[in-house]
């Protein structure tokens, strides 16, 4: 195997029985779940043991209540999974290491892996694991938010002259998709894919995640924020005049968190279709929010 750096000789990223004690441990903290039933610490181990005559595969038990057998994979992203258990573990390491994200066809350098696709296809299903992690950004944001938009896309000067459409903003005919985004200093990020930066969707969305409660909103001056004023103390940096601070009145925190998801789009993934953009947005999202998370590996496994 090539991976061979430091970080990579942890216990669990050994081998497939190392890697299933590991999972055992973080997802079965109180022993043995049936994921049939839901019975907690009621299950008999069917495990294979060497010098026994017990047929079973390893990691194997059967549920004392239901009488089904299961093991830590079952309903999971590892389950009926060919792929070894211990690379699908270093792939979460890998992926929730790498600030501005890892291609497919680094996973499969790195990991060894058969094909393109499995490597794709292992990323996606991360990305999905990630979505399903219960996180802070639940709760509407206080404090000091900043609220802003941003499009996703191919640069619009470089398409060919009969694809253009609109003026490269992210228009109908640019090709490009809209995400907002909503951050508190020093705090986590909420972010969204959205069909359309309107007035209405803009203003549902801060409505969605911000509290009312919050100190101060600021926001460029985009006409879909006219109306947030009506609920939060709302103020508008004018970056059309040349003003980007007025005292605590602007949007850096942001617009630099744009910044590494367009880099990370750009140098790691080169192009992302519209159809999965959600997933990258949701894996940014979740690193960004556990950027100061001792276990943020832990975390995002939790919900595979």
């Amino acid at each position: 195997m090539a991976i061979l750096l430091p970080q990579y000789q942890i216990p669990q990223y050994q081998n497939e029985d190392a890697a299933r004690a590991y999972l055992e441990k973080l997802l079965w903290p109180d022993g043995p779940v049936c994921p049939h039933c839901g019975i907690i610490g009621e299950a008999t181990k069917m495990d294979r043991e060497e010098g026994s005559d017990t047929h079973g595969r390893k990691g194997l038990y059967q549920c004392n209540a239901c009488r089904k057998q299961f093991t830590v994979t079952v309903k999971s992203i590892f389950e009926d999974s060919k792929i070894p258990l211990h690379k699908w573990l270093l792939a979460f390491h890998l992926m929730c290491s790498s600030k501005k994200g890892v291609s497919a066809l680094q996973l499969q350098r790195e990991l060894e892996l058969g094909s393109y696709r499995t490597a794709w296809f292992m990323c996606h299903r991360i990305r999905w694991a990630m979505t399903q992690t219960p996180m802070a950004e639940a709760l509407k944001m206080k404090g000091i938010v900043e609220a802003d938009e941003t499009y996703v896309g191919g640069r619009w000067y470089n398409r060919h002259k009969d694809k253009r459409g609109g003026d490269g903003t992210g228009g109908p005919g640019t090709g490009k998709t809209a995400v907002v985004g909503a951050i508190s200093r020093r705090g986590n990020v909420v972010l969204r894919v959205i069909d359309r930066a309107d007035t209405k969707t803009l203003d549902a969305f801060v409505h969605e995640a911000v509290s009312a409660k919050v100190s101060l909103l600021a926001t460029d001056e985009h006409s879909g924020y006219r109306y947030l004023s009506r609920t939060y103390p709302h103020q508008v940096i004018t970056k059309a005049g040349g003003d980007y601070v007025v005292g605590a009145v602007h949007t850096n925190t942001i617009e630099g968190f744009w910044s590494i998801l367009k880099r990370g789009i750009m140098g790691s993934y080169h192009k992302v279709s519209k159809k999965y953009l959600p997933l990258y947005v949701a894996e940014f999202q979740f690193r960004h929010n556990n950027r100061q998370n001792a276990d943020i590996f832990g975390s995002a496994i939790a919900g595979c």
